[in-house]
């Protein structure tokens, strides 16, 4: 029986003449390969070919190009983020802190008073000073009566109390404003370092679905094709040497 032709080809790189099965043809490859061959070899063609050893550089060159520039995208944007927290020179302020250390005693002062005006303690104590001062100038207890009804002495208490408590809680709500500001101050600050930071967070997800991980499956996809290589190699060094023995 006649054996069989072997096709061969002559390879791009070194000009000598292997097998059709120990390499590919130009147009065989992945495109980002081609032109990676294209760039040293201007002169090469789709119909080139190209041996297995020679192709396994230029994969091993192709997954070395991938992982760098994933690298380097991802310290680019690491970067940013890192200049982003730098950047922020705004200190936080702890407004309870910041408001106990200014208080002067006319601010504590007029604060208990808002508090105390503004619970029911001060309601029953009211309460309980208008009935008792009524029912004693009403009734004549003890043989008192020094403000009769209409009451005129107590309704002028009252106004009195009333001139001097409305501007007291004034100041005290005067501090709750200024309580209120910084807090919008320290949320402003906040969520704008956020809004910044994640941005640049969306970009590095962005860069990471759309960039690193189709790079990944194409780097393994690489590493394949790369095993299938070096195995067919060993084989054929391991062919070589059982000719030689023989």
């Amino acid at each position: 029986m006649a054996e069989t032709e072997t096709k061969t080809a002559t390879c791009l790189v070194d000009g000598k003449t292997y097998p059709v099965e120990s390499g590919l043809f130009l147009i065989d490859l992945s495109t980002t390969l081609r032109q990676r061959i294209k760039k040293d070899y201007p002169q090469a063609k789709v119909t080139s070919f190209i041996c297995g050893h020679h192709l396994l550089d230029y994969r091993l060159a192709n997954v070395d190009a991938l992982i760098s520039s994933d690298l380097k995208q991802s310290q680019k944007i690491n970067r940013k983020l890192t200049r982003a927290l730098q950047s922020d020179d705004y200190e936080i302020t702890d407004v309870n802190e910041t408001l106990t250390k200014s208080l002067t005693l006319g601010e504590r002062v007029a604060d208990n008073v808002a508090r105390f005006g503004g619970s029911w303690g001060f309601i029953g104590v009211f309460v309980f000073v208008l009935v008792t001062w009524m029912v004693i100038n009403g009734l004549q207890l003890f043989g008192i009566r020094f403000d009769d009804y209409p009451f005129i002495l107590l309704n002028l208490c009252l106004s009195c109390i009333s001139a001097i408590q409305a501007p007291i809680i004034m100041m005290s709500q005067n501090r709750s404003a200024d309580r209120d500001r910084m807090d919008a101050e320290n949320d402003f600050h906040v969520n704008l370092k956020s809004e910044h930071e994640l941005r640049i967070l969306h970009a590095k997800l962005d860069h990471l679905s759309q960039n690193q991980i189709p790079h990944t499956l194409e780097i393994e996809k690489l590493q394949i094709e790369i095993l299938g290589e070096i195995r067919q190699e060993l084989a054929e060094l391991r062919k070589q040497g059982e000719d030689q023995r023989l």
